[in-house]
C-alpha cells in the first residue's frame, strides 16, 4: 500500500513537533507500512559517517531500525554558518537537488515517508528551504502540530498557515499537542468550530505530559556550566523536581523520588541530615534524590560525601549561586532523544490514543 508523502510541521519550537513525528511513524509502522523517515532541513547535528546528520535523524534511526545515511535521512543542514556561507554565494551548493535526491532514494524503499520539519514555519528561508518550500518539492501532505489553548492556538495556526497556502501545499489537518487535561474538551470545541471554518481537520488533540518535560542530570549539568564530580556515570537519572536546599520537607519528597537538591556547599551538611531524618521517619528505602548540585566552593563534608556515594547520587558543582542555578533548571527546554526511553514510549501511546491515525492513513492513500 502507497502513501502520499507525509510532512510533519509545526507552529514554533518545541510544541511537540518530535513528539508527534515519533508517535506517528511508530503507529504507521504498526499499522504494517513500511515507513521512512527524513529530516530534509536540520539545525542541531551530531557527526556520523564522517558526515553531520540531524540528532532526530538519529532518534528515528532506533525506532524503525534504519541504517542511517546522512544523504537520504538528513540531506541539508544549517549548522552555524551557512546562512552566512549561502548568502555569499547561494549557487555553491543546490540545497534543493539534495532534498529531492532524498526523497527518491526514500520513495523507492519504502511505502510510505514521513518527512519532519524544523522550527517554525519559515525556518530555511534565509537559504530558499523553508518547511512551506521542502514540503512542496516533497509533495507532501501538511500536518501541523500546535500548542494547545484557545485563542493564542488559532492565531499561531492561522499566521503559520499562511506561508504554506502562499505555497499552495495541502494541508492534512491539525495536532493540537500539550493540552492541559481539564481543558481537553473545550479546546477541542472551539479549536474545531474555527478550523471548521477555514475547512480544516482537527486530527488530534493530545493531553499535556509532565513526563516529557524531566530532564537528565547530564542536561542539567550543562545547562547550569556544571561538572559532575562524583558518580557521574548516574547521569541517566532523570529530573522531576528541583529542591532548594533550604525547603526541603517530607511532602516534597513523598511526591516523589527523583528530586534534585540544589544547596550551597555551606549548608549541604545540614541538607544531607534533614534528608536522611525525613527518609527514616518516613521509611523510605532509597533515597528520595536523583542527584545533587552544590554551588560555592566549600569542600564536601565527609557524612555527606558518604551518603552522596552510598546512593550513586551524580553531585554536580557550579558557580552559579543557589537561586541562578533553580531559575536556569526551570527555563530549561527538554528535547526527546534516544537517552529518554521512557519519553518516547510515552510519545508514542499518546499520538496512538488521541490522533486519528485511521483517518490519516486513508487520506494518504495514492
Amino acid at each position: 500500500m502507497k502513501l502520499k508523502n507525509l510532512y510533519v510541521a509545526a507552529t514554533s519550537q518545541h510544541v511537540g513537533k518530535t513528539t508527534s513525528t515519533l508517535g506517528l511513524a511508530a503507529s504507521f509502522k504498526k499499522a504494517g507500512i513500511n515507513t521512512g523517515y527524513c529530516k530534509p532541513v536540520g539545525q542541531r547535528h551530531v557527526e556520523i559517517k564522517n558526515s553531520v546528520v540531524d540528532k532526530d535523524a538519529v532518534l528515528f534511526a532506533d525506532l524503525l531500525k534504519l541504517d542511517i545515511e546522512p544523504a537520504i535521512h538528513s540531506p541539508v543542514i544549517l549548522g552555524k554558518g551557512s546562512t552566512s556561507k549561502y548568502l555569499d554565494n547561494p549557487g555553491a551548493v543546490d540545497l534543493s537537488s539534495a532534498i529531492l535526491e532524498a526523497r527518491q532514494q526514500l520513495e523507492a524503499s519504502h511505502d510510505g515517508i514521513i518527512f519532519e520539519g524544523t522550527g517554525h514555519p519559515g525556518v530555511g528561508s534565509v537559504a530558499d528551504v523553508s518547511n512551506a518550500t521542502v514540503a512542496k518539492l516533497l509533495d507532501a501532505q501538511v500536518v501541523m502540530v500546535v500548542e494547545g489553548g484557545i485563542g493564542s492556538t488559532i492565531d499561531k495556526l492561522n499566521m503559520s498557515l499562511g506561508l504554506f497556502r502562499e505555497h499552495n501545499v495541502p494541508i492534512m489537518g491539525v495536532i493540537v499537542n500539550k493540552v492541559i487535561p481539564a481543558k481537553m474538551d473545550m479546546v477541542q470545541k472551539y479549536v474545531k468550530i474555527w478550523l471548521d471554518k477555514q475547512n480544516l481537520r482537527l486530527l488530534g488533540v493530545v493531553p499535556y505530559d509532565n513526563t516529557l518535560g524531566y530532564p537528565l542530570i547530564w542536561t542539567v549539568a550543562k545547562t547550569v556550566g556544571g561538572v559532575i564530580e562524583y558518580n557521574n556515570e548516574k547521569g541517566f537519572n532523570k529530573v522531576e523536581k528541583i529542591l532548594a536546599g533550604s525547603l526541603v520537607d517530607p511532602e516534597s519528597l513523598k511526591k516523589s523520588k527523583d528530586n534534585l537538591l540544589v544547596v550551597s556547599s555551606r549548608v549541604l551538611d545540614e541538607a544531607i541530615s534533614r534528608i536522611i531524618s525525613i527518609s527514616e521517619a518516613e521509611g523510605f528505602e532509597e533515597s528520595p534524590l536523583c542527584g545533587v548540585i552544590i554551588t560555592g566552593k566549600e569542600p564536601i563534608i565527609p557524612a555527606s560525601l558518604e551518603y552522596i556515594n552510598k546512593h550513586n547520587l551524580p553531585l554536580i558543582r557550579t558557580e552559579l549561586d543557589t537561586f541562578g542555578a533553580v531559575i536556569k533548571i526551570s527555563k530549561l527546554e527538554v528535547k526527546i532523544n534516544r537517552r529518554t526511553p521512557w519519553k518516547i514510549s510515552k510519545a508514542i501511546e499518546l499520538i496512538n490514543d488521541h490522533v486519528d491515525i485511521q483517518t490519516m492513513v486513508k487520506l494518504l492513500r495514492k
